[in-house]
């Protein structure tokens, strides 16, 4: 970025702060390209504290989706938990409550009529047809 450049975004550039609490902040970014714009976007997501699932252990997936796959998606699940209360795990140090949370999942997928015949690709009748057709974020468990 030349020097010219840098003086036209700082004469021009602006940001106009619509909300601001504790919790939250909302503004306005005026006159900025939108790599910037994107730029500190993404800078502001690095500072935040978060907490996700890295480490999923698998005994008996007999879903059809594979574990990897089955991993990812766990990993995607918000977690409503403060990232500054943990400390953050070293390689070959255990698991603690300080620095983990531990999840069970238990489901399975049964037909709610056994004697019914076996119905695939019919998305519309998932929960009428199957007990634990589907599996929510709610049906982590939490353990102490």
């Amino acid at each position: 970025m030349d020097p010219s450049s840098l003086k036209h975004f700082a004469q021009n550039a602006d940001i106009e702060i619509k909300k601001l609490t504790k919790e939250e902040i909302v503004f306005d970014l005026i006159g900025a390209e939108p790599p910037l714009a994107n730029a500190l976007r993404r800078i502001m997501i690095a500072e935040i504290p978060t907490v996700a699932i890295e480490k999923v252990t698998m005994w008996q997936n007999t879903s059809i989706i594979p574990d990897e796959n089955l991993a990812h998606r766990v990993g995607l699940i918000p977690l409503e938990a403060d990232g500054r209360d943990f400390d953050y795990h070293k390689e070959g140090e255990e698991y603690t409550p300080k620095n983990s949370i531990k999840f069970k999942l238990h489901k399975i997928c049964t037909k709610k009529d056994p004697s019914a015949p076996v119905v695939l690709n019919n998305t519309h009748d998932e929960e009428q047809l199957y007990n634990n057709a589907n599996i929510y974020s709610g049906d982590l468990e939490f353990v102490a």
